[in-house]
């Protein structure tokens, strides 16, 4: 019987630690990333998959900021589409070719996203999200008085901008992914948390804000109602007492006791932190089961070999 997923890619799937992130190198990640979902594919599953696009839509910002003299900029919103084209086409030939070689007659289609946001969420009052490149104080300080940016000191490494990162509450074009899926289309989607948009009485606005990948992925999860919602990361499980000595491996976990590891502090924010919130959502709002595993360990993952499981109680 065929089971439905949504995979959020980690990082790590595209630009892998000490990379340049050339673009030979994120074809070579997205061919290993795409024959661990064809597994999948093999084993009977229907796919959704979200990426994140930390790296690649700040050096769309780095470009459009230093080309602006020759050519249009971009804002922000922009170049979260730009870089959802750029990785979709990645996955979509990494994907078609492994299909092909496995000779499954599986369509792939990337779908631009629109992410909904609400104009008074809090977040957009408080940017907190560090975006592009790092800066001198005074090339910062030039910035935020000439172009109304918020900096932030990074004090090992000089000054960022930075940008809200408000809650999505919809997803535009979720009926279109969902008509997809049904059809049996290997679909890309929601990429980078999916383009910021809000909506106006004129209709739908783009927004300088970033949303996170991992909640975006949990509230199309949901609203898609698929079995299982797989995060996959650089870590092949979830560790309590990370790099520590008493570092344990979580191998099957429910809800409440991950809430309470949660609440312990376990999960660090800039790391392991949105991705168990984001599991936690996903089973409060219905959800049956979370698995967060490493892209090398996805297919065992699936069937209960690998990784963390997470499940209501």
């Amino acid at each position: 019987m065929s089971r439905t997923a949504l995979i959020a890619i980690g990082g790590n799937s595209l630009i892998r630690a000490g990379e340049k992130g050339t673009i030979d190198e994120q074809l070579a990640n997205t061919r290993r990333t795409a024959r661990a979902v064809v597994g999948l594919i093999q084993d009977g599953f229907s796919l959704v998959l979200t990426h994140g696009n930390g790296p690649q839509v700040g050096a769309a910002l780095l470009r459009s900021e230093r080309a602006s003299d020759q050519v249009y900029g971009q804002s922000l919103d922009v170049c979260d589409a730009t870089t959802q084209g750029e990785i979709g086409y990645l996955l979509q030939q990494s994907l078609y070719n492994e299909l092909q070689a496995a000779r499954l007659q599986v369509p792939v289609a990337t779908v631009l996203t629109q992410a909904v946001v609400c104009a008074d969420d809090p977040a957009m009052r408080h940017p907190t999200k560090p975006i592009g490149p790092f800066y001198s104080r005074g090339d910062a300080e030039q910035r935020a008085r000439l172009l109304g940016w918020q900096v932030v000191e990074d004090a090992a490494r000089g000054y960022r901008r930075v940008v809200p990162s408000p809650e999505p509450t919809e997803v535009v074009e979720e009926q279109v992914i969902r008509t997809l899926l049904a059809h049996g289309v290997l679909v890309i989607a929601a990429g980078g948390g999916g383009i910021p948009v809000v909506r106006t009485p004129e209709g739908l606005r783009g927004v300088e804000a970033v949303i996170d990948k991992d909640r975006v992925s949990a509230l199309l999860a949901t609203r898609l109602g698929v079995d299982c919602f797989i995060i996959s990361t650089d870590a092949d499980r979830v560790y309590v007492d990370y790099r520590k000595p008493t570092q344990r491996p979580l191998a099957r976990v429910t809800a409440s006791e991950l809430q309470a590891h949660y609440a312990a502090g376990q999960f660090p924010p800039g790391n392991m932190g949105p991705k168990v919130e984001s599991a936690l959502r996903f089973l409060k709002n219905g959800g049956k089961e979370v698995i967060v595993t490493s892209y090398e360990h996805l297919r065992a993952a699936a069937h209960g070999e690998a990784g963390t499981h997470i499940v209501r109680e």
